[in-house]
């Protein structure tokens, strides 16, 4: 359990830690508290901060710096979001007052506006994406041992991809396969096809010898599935934050961003308004990034999201209080869309 003191002295550390990016000693710190305490006290509750996990020790610095633990408690219990610009949320109505021919240009509107805004990456998923299922695959034989795999979705989307049939296989084996991943797949959501797929991977091989090209068709098709839903902007921004450090990172952000089935997984349903994602390990992914979604209410198919991805020590605060007005003004264009287009 954290003092009071603890707690005024870890909000101000990651306050002034995702403003300027550097760590910050006891003395400098004395000069922002809101309480009158030593530099040498300040001390002691850093090193018993540290001890805790909440905060790390950069190089030969003197100073500390937010652990993962830290941001998470430092989000979850003391974050206040700061209020927005009225000016801002006039720039957000001029750029959403144009009109627009179809939903997705607005939401795809919005994922530029919000890169644009943050300098950060940029995540818009349109609102019936959340609800779009499987309804299955079919196979349909071309020439020359081609054939057509089509991909139906539930909001009757189609997409395909050919592929040829290796000498080995016999058609009819194609066909069990076929019949084997419709049993397991059909109902299910976009962003769960990829990982039922590995799961059903040994039953598959038992059809088929050579799968690997196989399997990459089926991902292809997903990626397109999922690319009509998903619209992002800004990729270069990560660049802003590159270093020799983490330079790999960056690389495998950049992979993530460019696959689209593994990015729907990362945009995870949420029943919170706003939710923050903080260097997800306990999903596998040890990447340094943050991630900060909000949903949104389109008034007339259900709930979309945005997402601004950026790194760990971002301006929560700022961060949190711009996507909570964004997401209330995007709301409101797209219910003034579906109420011009009924009239």
């Amino acid at each position: 359990m954290l003092t009071d003191r603890q707690l005024s002295i870890l909000k101000a550390i990651i306050r002034n830690y995702t403003n300027i990016g550097q760590p910050i000693g006891s003395k400098k710190l004395q000069e922002q508290l809101p309480i009158h305490v030593s530099s040498a006290t300040i001390r002691n509750e850093m090193a018993a901060l540290e001890h805790q996990g909440f905060l790390e020790k950069q190089h030969s610095s003197s100073g500390r710096i937010p652990s993962l633990r830290g941001y998470r408690y430092y989000v979850d219990n003391l974050l206040k979001p700061d209020k927005v610009d009225q000016d801002l949320i006039n720039n957000i109505r001029n750029s959403f007052d144009n009109q627009f021919s179809k939903v997705d240009d607005i939401v795809a509107l919005s994922a530029q506006l919000l890169s644009q805004m943050t300098n950060y990456v940029a995540i818009s998923l349109k609102p019936e994406s959340s609800d779009v299922v499987i309804e299955g695959f079919r196979l349909v034989p071309l020439h020359n041992r081609q054939v057509m795999i089509l991909l139906v979705t539930s909001d009757g989307s189609v997409q395909s991809q050919t592929f040829t049939i290796p000498d080995n296989i016999h058609g009819d084996e194609l066909e069990s396969v076929i019949k084997l991943i419709n049993d397991e797949i059909v109902g299910l959501s976009l962003n769960q096809v990829s990982d039922k797929l590995n799961e059903i991977l040994p039953k598959i091989v038992t059809y088929l010898h050579q799968y690997d090209g196989f399997l990459n068709t089926f991902g292809s098709i997903l990626d397109k599935a999922v690319c009509e839903h998903v619209y992002v902007s800004g990729k270069r921004n990560l660049l802003n934050f590159v270093n020799d450090d983490n330079l790999e990172e960056i690389k495998s952000l950049y992979s993530l961003i460019d696959h689209s089935v593994d990015l729907n997984k990362l945009l995870k349903k949420t029943d919170k308004d706003i939710a923050v994602t903080i260097n997800d390990k306990d999903e596998g992914n040890s990447l340094d990034y943050s991630l900060v979604s909000a949903t949104y209410d389109d008034g007339n198919n259900g709930h979309g999201l945005i997402a601004i991805l950026g790194p760990t020590n971002m301006p929560y605060s700022k961060m949190i209080g711009m996507m909570d007005t964004f997401r209330d003004e995007l709301s409101r264009r797209l219910i003034n869309y579906y109420h011009d287009f009924k009239e």
